[in-house]
């Protein structure tokens, strides 16, 4: 059956709105109709070789939709279903799925390294990001999919699937933000955006919002910021004098530059806890002298998918949408089609908006 999709045909190149030919689901497999997909910087990274998987692909792994048919053995899924894209499915066996680590499962990509579907002229593509949801419809492998939970429109949900469990975790999880800390988040996209709403449902007291756009204050402020400044080379004394001279307790990176790293760092309190979201390039270095890491005894991690385990965290996110503690559509800036995609990625580029959605 054709469907129409994103293609990124090589490292660089520009995206082809195209139609494929998508085969049946096979043993294992479901076939899910999309509803909408988020356009991550994931998304972007994978376009200019910042991160590397087979080529060419269907790009997009932030999506949510309806199952169409299932394959042999598929028990627990039927057609009409919701369901929510998970790009990054857990083996269950690997040394970190064992010790409960399921984000950092060495086999999660595995499947994007598989031929999914073929353009008209046969050439085989590839599932970006395991799941190649900038695509009307896909064929996943059914642990790449989880159940809609009840009450979240159908359009909103695509957003759980990468930039409010990253969010929510890297604050959550990895950060575990208590209630009165002070808290920075560098980068106001969708992710950023998805921090700032996380950082307030924790309880922090300031919630410092950081971007090199002056536009995007009213998006980090409506998103639960206290205080918004636009990023310079005085950013950590300007969070120094919003903190009582001692810096952020927490400061989380959504952007992946070293230079943005750097900054989140030396915003922190001595002691203070930094978590890097964002991905960077293999180019973009950050470094630290001995003395500094001894006297600041801060900690630095890295944050893969917000450390969550979606089959637990959804059920969690979707009681604060119920309740009204997180908005998903206030993440949303812009609400595209297919042939917008690449428009999307020159505003990311640009640092405009937060999160452009893909309605099919």
């Amino acid at each position: 059956m054709a469907v129409r999709a994103a293609v990124l045909p090589a490292i660089g190149a520009p995206l082809e709105i195209t139609e494929i030919d998508l085969p049946d689901p096979g043993p294992g497999q479901v076939r899910v109709r999309l509803a909408a997909a988020g356009v991550c910087h994931s998304d972007l990274s994978l376009s200019d070789g910042t991160m590397r998987l087979p080529l060419p692909a269907v790009l997009g792994h932030e999506g949510a939709g309806t199952v169409v048919a299932v394959g042999e053995g598929v028990d627990h899924l039927a057609p009409g279903a919701g369901v929510i894209l998970n790009w990054a499915p857990s083996c269950g066996n690997c040394h970190p799925c064992t010790l409960g680590e399921v984000w950092l499962c060495v086999n999660a990509l595995n499947g994007a390294a598989e031929v999914y579907a073929r353009t008209k002229d046969g050439t085989g593509l590839h599932p970006g990001l395991n799941v190649a949801a900038f695509a009307e419809e896909t064929v996943v492998p059914a642990s790449c999919v989880l159940p809609l939970p009840d009450g979240i429109p159908l359009t909103d949900a695509a957003l759980l699937g990468c930039a409010v469990l990253t969010g929510y975790g890297a604050v959550h999880h990895s950060a575990r933000v208590r209630p009165g800390e002070t808290v920075a988040v560098f980068g106001v996209g969708g992710v950023g955006l998805a921090t700032l709403q996380a950082a307030r449902i924790a309880g922090a007291s300031t919630i410092v919002a950081v971007d090199v756009s002056p536009e995007k204050e009213d998006l980090a402020r409506a998103a639960g910021a206290t205080e918004y400044l636009v990023a310079s080379e005085r950013t950590p004394r300007e969070i120094r004098a919003l903190t009582g001279k001692q810096g952020v307790d927490v400061a989380v990176e959504c952007v992946g530059r070293a230079v943005t790293i750097r900054t989140a760092w030396e915003s922190t309190r001595r002691g203070g806890r930094t978590t890097v979201v964002g991905i960077g390039g293999k180019d973009q270095q950050v470094t630290f002298n001995a003395l500094e890491i001894f006297h600041w005894g801060r900690t630095l991690a890295g944050c893969v998918y917000g450390n969550c385990d979606p089959a637990r965290d959804l059920p969690v996110l979707a009681d604060h949408v119920r309740a009204g503690r997180l908005d998903l559509t206030a993440l949303v800036t812009e609400r595209i089609t297919l042939e917008d995609i690449p428009s999307a990625f020159d505003n990311m580029l640009a640092g405009k908006g937060g999160r452009a959605l893909v309605i099919f």
